[in-house]
Order: structure tokens, then sequence, then C-alpha cells
């Protein structure tokens, strides 16, 4: 079985948080969703702060 682990730094829940937190709900869960759409199998990953 395989470790939980994301390819992303902050972890997708953590970035959204972030991201509600600084830009408000609506900015801040668009965000996150486009956040969620870009992990994949074909994404590279790595460090993607809120901005």
């Amino acid at each position: 079985m395989y470790a939980p682990c994301c390819k992303y730094r902050p972890t997708c829940s953590e970035y959204a948080l972030q991201a509600v937190e600084k830009h408000g709900a609506i900015k801040g869960s668009l965000m996150a969703i486009w956040r969620i759409l870009r992990c994949n199998p074909f994404s590279k990953g790595g460090y993607d702060p809120v901005k």
C-alpha cells in the first residue's frame, strides 16, 4: 500500500484555507478549486504558495 502524500507544498487543504483567509470566500474557493484541478498525475507539483 502507498503512503498518503501530496505533491504540492502547501497541501491542497492548507492552500484552500490560506486562499480563503487571504482573498475571501469566493476568490479563495475558486483558487482552491483550480489548485485541486491541477493536482493530477501529469503535474509536477512542488512549492506553490497562495499569491
